[in-house]
């Protein structure tokens, strides 16, 4: 069995965890940190665990997590930066689900998130943990960075297609919309029922701060010599609580028939467990991937043109976190990668 806690349960990525982790066959979960919880039973806070989870949440304690195999963080950003050096010197392994060390660029990373960064020297050595592209580092990493919910979207759906270096990397445009649960489990008024509901409007298009991870993920599996993949992305919030659904546009720069494009997507992911390349012409909905670690591609050709579109869903707590860092977990503990995963999407 994996011994295994949890510090900042108490969000939605936490719940999530919790939820995956206490039906995980591996895993023992031993601690849930909370400071301003702490003796507060998880069940109590999380009505739907009652029967599943017994522990209570607890402060913070060196000697308890270092006691861990691993160590999940589900806090914001700079949280993690400052505790799991210590962790990491005393050799537990880690799994940060916060952006904390998905960035190589400190300099990029400080500009983005207003704070200087920590621990730099930890962030040049920390795994992306995409396992579609770093499923082999991530496997004898120590440190795992979660990939972002928009970014797990969105490279998903055009890995393929710079990878085989057919698309113009400087004219890649993403329009994505998500659910409001990925702001977080917190009060602020843009997210009450009265304000979101029956609503959809853009955020943040002059620059949010998924774009730099969106980018240097993108560049990394660009062929030698070509030039840097730049990206317009442009977040919007949807009326409904998780999923993530974006359309991605890019200029074809050389022939490719509709089948071909296809087939690229195709054998890119035929061996990837939760990417669904779904049949030509479909339109994959956020409902189908809800509560699941899957992300579902659909690539088309609009009247035979030059500008290509591919939608891609996702869960943003579950492929876009949670899930996502429990695929790494059993990746890094040489388990089957679909332990503990394998659940089809809730529907309705």
């Amino acid at each position: 069995m994996i011994k295994v806690a949890i510090v900042g349960g108490t969000g939605y990525t936490g719940v999530e965890l919790l939820r995956l982790l206490t039906a995980h066959p591996q895993v023992e979960l031993v601690a849930i940190t909370s400071r301003a919880l702490a003796g507060t039973p998880v069940a109590e806070l999380f009505p739907s665990l009652r029967g599943h989870c017994d522990l209570a949440f607890c402060e913070p304690d060196l000697e308890q997590l270092v006691a861990c195999d691993l160590v999940f963080f589900a806090t914001p950003h700079g949280v993690a930066q400052a505790q799991v050096p210590e962790l990491i010197r005393r050799g537990v392994r880690v799994i940060d689900l916060s952006a904390d060390f998905r960035l190589r660029d400190i300099a990029n990373w400080e500009q983005w998130y207003g704070q200087k960064h920590a621990a730099p020297e930890l962030a040049a050595q920390a795994v992306y943990g995409l396992p579609e592209v770093n499923r082999a580092q991530i496997a004898g990493a120590q440190l795992v960075a979660c990939p972002g919910c928009y970014p797990t979207a969105i490279q998903l759906g055009w890995i393929p297609l710079l990878e085989a270096g057919i698309v113009d990397p400087v004219q890649l445009i993403a329009s994505a919309a998500s659910g409001a649960s990925g702001a977080g489990r917190q009060g602020k008024t843009e997210l009450l029922l009265a304000e979101n509901s029956d609503n959809f409007r853009a955020y943040a298009a002059g620059g949010h701060r998924h774009l730099p991870e969106i980018e240097q993920g993108l560049r990394r599996v660009q062929p030698s010599g070509a030039a840097a993949a730049q990206v317009t992305f442009v977040p919007h919030l949807l009326p409904m609580v998780r999923g993530i659904h974006a359309t991605l546009f890019a200029k074809l720069q050389a022939g490719q028939s509709a089948q071909e494009l296809q087939q690229l997507f195709e054998n890119r992911y035929k061996d990837e467990p939760f990417v669904d390349v779904m049949p030509a012409g479909s339109h994959p909905q956020t409902r189908s991937v809800r509560g699941t670690n899957i992300c579902r591609l659909a690539v088309m050709q609009p009247q035979g043109r030059d500008t290509l579109l591919v939608l891609s869903v996702i869960d943003n707590l579950a492929k876009g976190a949670s899930a996502q860092a429990v695929q790494n977990m059993n990746i890094m503990f040489g388990l089957i990668e679909t332990l503990g995963l394998e659940s089809p999407a809730l529907l309705p």
